[in-house]
């Protein structure tokens, strides 16, 4: 028996990117995976890169589970409370997992790049943070609300790295540390109800947004650029190794002791045997077998003869994460 079936899943944003490979990892596991996104069956026109809820179905179907699309603004806080109101009828008010992964700052992000918040126009901050944090937490409300009733429950936040060092520009990471902290508060208040809230925290990840910002940078005339672990395409995860880790921990009995803390896909992957896609198991960005071969290229064709040892926080402060300073 597939470990997830019988389970009612809820992935926001899952035309493409992680959203698409948490949805078919879902699917895999034997899930019935509700999808949401703004385009049904054409693309939504706002950019160039394909991506339909249709088409993310077809794949959930494929790997096994039962998906059933709904297209949703996350931005209009009407459509996303529909959207809860007909799993409660359709499911019988049965929700056991949210996927808050919905975001639509990555164009914003791409065309802010390299440029100062002071240069920038207001307007990046709700590109960064509308859907995005604010939307997570509106979806979170919704999902508590049925969750907190039948006692159980999981809802992951996809955050990022740049939540404690500088990532892309200052709207991003304020609002990745908001959404680590969203996850955090809400496990106090949840625990009671014996239901989880957890920050999910992926490396390098593949997406079809990421891999188009990285062809741009291949045709750059800047070294350091081409030669670094982005434009490389070093240790990158693909969607599917988020989805995998995010189906172990549905369907993990002791959830509740991960409750309020941040999870790394890549730690997950070595604590419950998963691989990606292709069969591999890339570094988590703590690893020393990932800090060594980022600051040394020269060492990546030896990675195998690194340790996989975790770099501890403590040390990560000093240096590489930047955070907040007391």
């Amino acid at each position: 028996m597939k470990h997830l079936e019988g389970k009612v899943t809820l992935v926001t944003g899952a035309t493409r990117g992680i959203g698409r490979g948490i949805a078919i990892a879902l699917g895999e596991a034997g899930a019935t995976v509700y999808i949401t996104g703004r385009s049904l069956n054409n693309s939504y026109a706002n950019d160039d890169l394909s991506g339909t809820l249709a088409e993310t179905q077809s794949a959930v179907e494929q790997a096994g589970g039962v998906c059933i699309p709904v297209q949703v603004d996350h931005s209009d806080d009407e459509q996303v409370r529909l959207l809860f109101e007909r799993i409660q009828n359709e499911q019988n008010g049965q929700l056991d997992l949210l996927v808050n992964n919905a975001y639509s700052g990555v164009k914003a992000i791409r065309d802010a790049y390299g440029q100062p918040f002071w240069d920038g126009e207001p307007s990046l901050w709700d590109a960064s943070n509308n859907v995005g944090l604010r939307s997570h937490y509106v979806a979170s409300i919704f999902a508590a609300r049925m969750m907190t009733k039948q006692k159980s429950g999981l809802i992951c936040t996809l955050s990022s790295w740049g939540s404690m060092s500088y990532l892309f520009n200052t709207a991003y990471g304020v609002g990745k540390a908001a959404c680590d902290r969203l996850a955090a508060n809400m496990a106090v208040e949840l625990k009671p109800y014996n239901v989880a809230s957890v920050s999910i925290w992926p490396g390098i990840v593949g997406t079809e947004q990421i891999s188009q910002m990285a062809s741009e940078v291949s045709q750059t005339n800047a070294t350091d650029l081409k030669n670094s672990f982005f434009s490389s395409r070093y240790n990158w995860e693909t969607p599917l190794f988020t989805g995998r880790a995010i189906a172990k921990l549905a369907g993990d009995p002791n959830i509740m002791r991960r409750t309020g803390r941040v999870q790394i896909v890549a730690e997950l992957a070595n604590q419950y045997g998963i691989v990606d896609e292709n069969g591999d198991r890339p570094a988590s960005l703590r690893s020393l077998r990932f800090v060594l071969t980022a600051a040394l290229p020269v060492l990546r064709k030896y990675s195998w003869l690194i340790p996989d040892i975790k770099v501890p926080w403590s040390l990560l402060l000093l240096n590489a994460l930047s955070s907040p300073k007391i």
